[in-house]
């Protein structure tokens, strides 16, 4: 999760809230950084303020639908802000809240943009002689069936999702192994080498590359 509000206490409340639901929440206090990180890292939501220095969040908003991130959206909006929900609208926003609120509503509102996702969420991928069953957490390979760890789904899938894209060693550390993994990351190495083990056909190149100075792909060609 990410929560970009310029109010400190009420982010820091927001995302205590968070934390004790499960979720590994980063904040940040102004619409520039907010923009940045969102565009640098992959979030499962993201709770926006919309009056914030440096960039408001309709800025923000737009600036993230333009640049392709279509990441849940939860706009934050003043009490009497009817219009803020037609311009959030407008430029992407998914769901609104109006403050003050109930950390009840919150965590629902949050639970069913979460949900909406899943729903969207391709439910089998395929690359080459691999694919993925999202719903049943399945993996098959040339036709067999693969046993994966949940850690080895989480990171195949991952990769999976973003096809033909090359992924930094830290993109694939915070999506599968949280923004607050502080062990050795060469762990990516050598979870890769356990994907490959299991999903290679004898004599046949990997799905899985390695992009030298970058990190990780997966390609089927």
């Amino acid at each position: 999760m990410l929560v970009i509000e310029d109010d400190h206490d009420l982010s820091r409340a927001v995302a205590d809230l968070l934390t004790d639901d499960g979720f590994l929440v980063e904040q940040r206090y102004d619409g520039e950084s907010g923009l940045a990180r969102a565009r640098e890292e992959s979030f499962d939501v993201i709770v926006l303020d919309i009056m914030m220095p440096r960039r408001n969040g309709f800025n923000v908003c737009l600036d993230l639908r333009a640049a392709g991130v279509n990441t849940p959206l939860l706009m934050l909006t003043a009490k009497d802000g009817e219009m803020d929900e037609v311009e959030g609208l407008e430029v992407g926003a998914d769901d609104f809240l109006r403050k003050p609120f109930e950390r009840s509503i919150l965590l629902a509102r949050i639970h069913a943009l979460l949900r909406r996702y899943e729903r969207n969420r391709p439910q089998r991928l395929t690359v080459g002689p691999v694919s993925l069953d999202a719903l049943r957490r399945k993996a098959t390979s040339n036709g067999r069936e693969v046993t994966l760890t949940p850690r080895e789904f989480a990171l195949l899938e991952f990769l999976m999702l973003n096809a033909d894209n090359p992924l930094a060693k830290s993109e694939i550390l915070s999506s599968v192994w949280g923004s607050d993994f502080d062990g050795d990351p060469n762990i990516v190495e050598v979870y890769i080498g356990y994907l490959r083990r299991k999903i290679d056909a004898k004599g046949q190149p990997s799905i899985i590359r390695t992009v030298r100075g970058v990190g990780y792909t997966v390609s089927a060609g």
